[in-house]
């Protein structure tokens, strides 16, 4: 059985899919490996670090899609490649159902199982397999980070012969993965850290972390089955509203990372909060690709409103491309081995699994 995977396309999408150390691993479990060439080449890793494992490389990508049973990729791939794919052959990443149906409801059609790993289920047999919170813990990472290199002043607290330079006070927006992540890179950085979110259940992480939970008065825990945050009523909203313009009065970096899945991100940050914070202040904002949480993010730009900078990347992770493949390489890794019946040597499309029902798009 062929484990395959092609380029991506590398002006958007600089992850890969399979890393030479589980090349390794597929071989171990029975399959064989098929690769493009120069394949993570951009990530300076060479054809023959996959080579000595014992992936096999072809510049025809015409001839790995058509042979592979299982394709592994990031991105759907363009119409003309989706076509080489026959009936019964298996094609697995992140697909944005949402935005694909139509793409996605015709390779169904033809009997090809579409799996979109964004949609699994959050229960602890599918931890192993969770790109959505592998890819989250980095950008929370990664999104202090960035923000941090645009404030024009110290993160931790400084004393010195000459004066006492004042710690950092950070607000983060959304205490889920990323958020958490965000809470804790901010805190060893040496900041004061603040935190909001929906969910009532956050409030221990945050604490557990060093930081200080911003409660909205009444509020309960907008928190669905599976762990995501809910919508929220108008009455909530304009409660958070008030807490944040008071408290972004005195906050000078705040990152956002509040999402609803599969829907446009949700605008929490308005104007005249903006115009309320401090000269100099930064906002990194996670939901830059569906949106935003501020009215003026644009992703891939920095916005200045007023002396604030706002900014936020569609793809975020193309700027920690070795980390996040390596991750995103073990989820698949995990997923294909729950799918693959080594017994027998076939696909088990086996519906009463909850990880395969859940992520097989129809």
């Amino acid at each position: 059985m062929i484990i395959g995977s092609v380029c991506e396309n590398k002006d958007t999408e600089k992850r890969i899919s399979v890393t030479p150390e589980n090349v390794k691993k597929f071989i171990s479990n029975g399959f064989k490996v098929y690769l493009e060439k120069n394949y993570a080449e951009h990530l300076e890793i060479n054809d023959e670090k996959f080579s000595e494992n014992g992936a096999e490389f072809f510049s025809d990508k015409e001839k790995i899609i058509k042979d592979s049973d299982i394709l592994l990729q990031l991105n759907l791939p363009v119409e003309d490649d989706l076509k080489i794919l026959s009936p019964n052959k298996n094609l697995i990443g992140v697909f944005d159902p949402t935005n694909n149906k139509e793409i996605i409801s015709k390779l169904s059609g033809n009997n090809i199982n579409v799996f979109s790993l964004e949609l699994l289920p959050r229960i602890t047999r599918a931890q192993s397999m969770d790109i959505l919170s592998s890819q989250a813990n980095l950008a929370g990472y990664k999104a202090v980070i960035d923000a941090f290199s645009f404030f024009n002043k110290a993160i931790p607290m400084m004393m010195t012969a000459a004066g006492t330079i004042p710690a950092a006070k950070v607000l983060i927006v959304g205490a889920g993965v990323a958020g958490l992540q965000a809470i804790a890179t901010a805190k060893r950085m040496g900041a004061i850290v603040f935190a909001t979110d929906v969910r009532m259940a956050s409030k221990e992480q945050v604490e557990s972390l060093g930081g200080k939970f911003l409660v909205v008065e009444g509020s309960e825990n907008l928190e669905t089955s599976g762990g995501y945050a809910k919508e929220t009523s108008e009455e909530f909203k304009k409660k958070q509203e008030n807490l944040l313009t008071e408290t972004l009065k005195k906050i000078d970096i705040v990152v956002c990372t509040a999402l609803i899945p599969g829907k446009k991100a949700p605008i929490i940050i308005k104007e005249n909060m903006i115009k309320g914070m401090p000269k100099g202040s930064v906002i990194y904002d996670l939901a830059a690709s569906q949106g935003g949480n501020t009215e003026f993010t644009k992703a891939d730009e920095i916005v200045d409103i007023k002396g604030v900078k706002i900014l936020g990347d569609s793809n975020l992770l193309n700027k920690l491309p070795v980390s996040a493949s390596n991750l995103y390489s073990k989820n698949l890794l995990n997923f294909v081995i729950n799918l693959y019946d080594k017994k027998n040597n076939k696909i088990n499309i086996n519906l009463d699994d909850e990880i395969i029902k859940k992520t097989l798009v129809k």
